[in-house]
C-alpha cells in the first residue's frame, strides 16, 4: 500500500478554497483569557530569563549545570517572554478595537 500525499494547494483546490475541516469560519480565540495567561506569564519568562542568565555568568566552566545549559534555559525563557509580549499586545489592540471573545 502506499500513502497519497497531496499538496496543500491541491486542498485547498479541491475545497473551493475556503476551510478545510469542522472548524467555523467565524472561529475566535477567547480573548480575555488570553489576555491573563500573558499577564501572568510575562513576568514568570522575564524573571526567569534573568535569573538564569546571571547564575550562567557566575557560574564556572566545568560546574553544574555547566554556563552553556544554563545559557540556553535563558534565552528559551526570554524567546517565551518575547512571544507573550507580542501575543498581549495583539490582544489588547484586538480588545480596544472592540472585538469581544463573547458572540
Amino acid at each position: 500500500m502506499s500513502a497519497h500525499f497531496s499538496h496543500p494547494a491541491d486542498r485547498h483546490r479541491r475545497t473551493g478554497g475556503g476551510a478545510s475541516g469542522t472548524e467555523p469560519r467565524t472561529a475566535r480565540s477567547a480573548l480575555r483569557p488570553r489576555r491573563a495567561l500573558a499577564v501572568l506569564f510575562l513576568p514568570v519568562f522575564t524573571a526567569a530569563a534573568v535569573l538564569f542568565a546571571v547564575w550562567a555568568a557566575g557560574q564556572d566552566s566545568g560546574g553544574t549545570p555547566e554556563p552553556a545549559v544554563l545559557t540556553g534555559l535563558a534565552a528559551g525563557c526570554a524567546v517565551l517572554a518575547l512571544i507573550t509580549a507580542v501575543d498581549l499586545l495583539v490582544v489588547v489592540r484586538r480588545l480596544r478595537r472592540g472585538e469581544d471573545d463573547r458572540p
